[in-house]
C-alpha cells in the first residue's frame, strides 16, 4: 500500500494554534508519520516546522486583500467587475503558489483541510480546483465544515464560486466529513460520495497525572483554591452560545462566580465577545479570558509570562461547559472525556446524532439551563465516586469508538484509493 504515494502536503488557510482544524491536522499528521510518510504544510499562518513549511500569506482568510472580497461578495446581492477581476488576480497568484508547494517539496498527495468547504478564502478554494483539475493529483479533501451551515453565506454574490468549488465533484478527490448529517447533505446537494471519519483523541494513551506546573494555574489566572473552575474552552463565536455558560456558572452560587473562557474571538469578530462580558456582568460572573496564556508547548515568554497547554487547562477544570448551538463535530467534547473530566453539553444536532448514542454519561441540556441540569451538576462537584465511575465510563466508550486507531485504519485505507486512482 502506498509504494508510490510517500510525501503529503496538508493545505489550509491556518495551520496553526489550537482551533478545531489545525488539532485535526496535527493527529492525521501524526499518524501518517508513524506509517512512514514525510508531511508538509502549505497556509497563510504556520507553527509548523519551518523545514517542512510554505507560508503564503494571501491563503490565510484574515489577508486584507481577501477581507475585501468577502465584505463585497458575502451578504450582498450582486458584485462588481472589478471584485471578479481582483479575485481572478488573486487565484492565479495562489494557483502559482501552490505549483511551487507541490514542486519544491515533491509532494505526491495533497490533503486539504476545509480550504474546499467553506469559503473564507474563495481564491484559495478555486486555485486549488483548478490545479486539482490540471495536475489530477491525488487528493483528499476533508471538509470540516459547509457554507450551507453558516447564516452568514446565506445571502452572497459568490454563488457560481459555491457551486463549483465548495466542493468540487473532481475525480481525484476522495472527500472526507467528520458527521452524518454533513455526509447526507454533501451527498444530496452535490452528489458526492463521502467518507465519514469524526474527531478523534489518542485514547489508547491516557494524559499523564496533573504536576505542579498545572497546578499553578489556577493562582496564576487567579482562582482561589476552594473556587470552582469552570472552563468554557471553545472560541468566542455566537455559536458556542456563551450565555448558557454563564448562567450555569451563576446558579452554581460560588462565592466569587468565574467562567474561565480558552479561546479567542476567531474568525467572527469581536461583537460577540462584547456582548458575553456584557451579559456576564448583568449576572455578576467574571469572565477569565486565557488564550494569551495557551500554545502548543510549555514555555515561559522573554517577559517571563509562563505559557500552558490545553491540556494544561482542562487538568485543572472542575466541570466543562459545552453548551453550543451548533458543532461541526466536537473537539472540546473529546478533549473533556480525554482529560477525564464532567462536561455540561447542549443537545446540538450532531451530539445527537452520532456522539449520544454511543452512551455517554454527562449532563446534558436542550437549549435552555434548567434547575434540574444544576442539581445534577451539583451532585457531580459533590460526589467523588460518582464523578470517577461516571469520567471512567465515558474514557471507555471514546476508546471504543473516536480512537486514534480509528483515525489510523480510515486515513490508510483513503491513501490506498488515492493510490489505485493514480495507477
Amino acid at each position: 500500500m502506498g509504494k508510490n504515494i510517500k510525501r503529503i502536503g496538508f493545505i489550509s488557510t491556518r495551520i496553526a494554534g489550537t482551533d478545531g482544524v489545525s488539532l485535526e491536522i496535527a493527529k492525521w499528521a501524526e499518524i501518517l508519520r508513524r506509517n512512514n510518510f514525510r508531511c508538509f504544510y502549505f497556509a497563510g499562518e504556520l507553527d509548523r516546522d519551518p523545514e517542512s513549511s510554505f507560508l503564503v500569506k494571501k491563503a490565510h482568510f484574515e489577508d486584507p486583500e481577501i477581507q475585501k472580497i468577502n465584505e463585497q461578495i458575502i451578504g450582498k446581492r450582486e458584485r462588481s467587475r472589478e471584485v471578479s477581476e481582483s479575485i481572478r488576480v488573486w487565484i492565479d497568484y495562489l494557483k502559482n503558489k501552490i505549483y511551487s508547494f507541490v514542486e519544491k517539496f515533491d509532494i505526491d498527495l495533497i490533503i486539504l483541510e476545509n480550504a474546499l468547504a467553506i469559503p473564507m478564502n474563495i481564491p484559495l478554494g478555486i486555485a486549488l480546483t483548478e490545479f486539482i483539475a490540471e495536475t489530477h493529483i491525488p487528493t483528499i479533501a476533508h471538509h470540516h465544515d459547509f457554507y450551507w451551515e453558516r447564516d452568514r453565506y446565506l445571502i452572497n454574490a459568490a454563488d457560481d464560486y459555491l457551486q463549483s468549488s465548495f466542493p468540487p465533484d473532481l475525480h481525484p478527490i476522495q472527500h472526507v466529513v467528520i458527521n452524518s448529517i454533513a455526509s447526507e447533505q454533501l451527498s444530496h446537494r452535490k452528489g458526492i460520495s463521502n467518507t465519514i471519519i469524526p474527531n478523534v483523541y489518542d485514547f489508547e494513551n491516557p494524559p499523564p497525572p496533573p504536576d505542579n506546573y498545572c497546578e499553578n494555574l489556577r493562582k496564576y489566572i487567579g482562582l482561589a483554591q476552594d473556587d470552582i473552575f469552570v472552563l468554557q474552552p471553545t472560541r468566542i463565536v455566537p455559536r458556542k452560545s456563551i450565555e448558557r455558560a454563564i448562567e450555569i456558572v451563576y446558579q452554581l452560587h460560588p462565592k466569587r462566580p468565574k467562567l474561565v473562557i480558552s479561546h479567542a474571538s476567531g474568525d467572527e469578530g469581536g461583537e460577540y465577545k462584547e456582548r458575553i462580558t456584557e451579559y456576564a456582568k448583568h449576572w455578576g460572573v467574571e469572565l477569565l479570558f486565557i488564550d494569551h496564556l495557551i500554545g502548543l508547548q510549555r514555555r515561559k515568554k522573554t517577559e517571563g509570562e509562563k505559557m500552558f497547554t490545553i491540556g494544561d487547562v482542562y487538568q485543572c477544570a472542575d466541570i466543562v461547559t459545552y453548551p453550543s448551538g451548533y458543532e461541526g463535530f466536537g473537539n472540546a467534547f473529546l478533549e473533556t472525556i480525554y482529560y477525564k473530566k464532567p462536561i455540561a453539553v447542549n443537545r446540538y444536532s450532531i451530539y445527537i446524532a452520532d456522539i449520544e448514542p454511543k452512551g455517554f454519561n454527562v449532563v446534558s441540556f436542550d437549549g435552555f439551563v434548567t434547575k434540574k441540569t444544576i442539581k445534577k451538576i451539583e451532585r457531580i462537584l459533590n460526589n467523588d465516586k460518582l464523578r470517577q465511575k461516571m469520567i471512567d465510563e465515558n474514557y471507555r466508550i471514546a476508546r471504543k469508538y473516536f480512537s486514534y486507531q480509528l483515525l489510523e485504519d480510515s486515513l490508510l485505507r483513503l491513501v490506498e484509493l488515492c493510490e489505485k486512482r493514480k495507477n
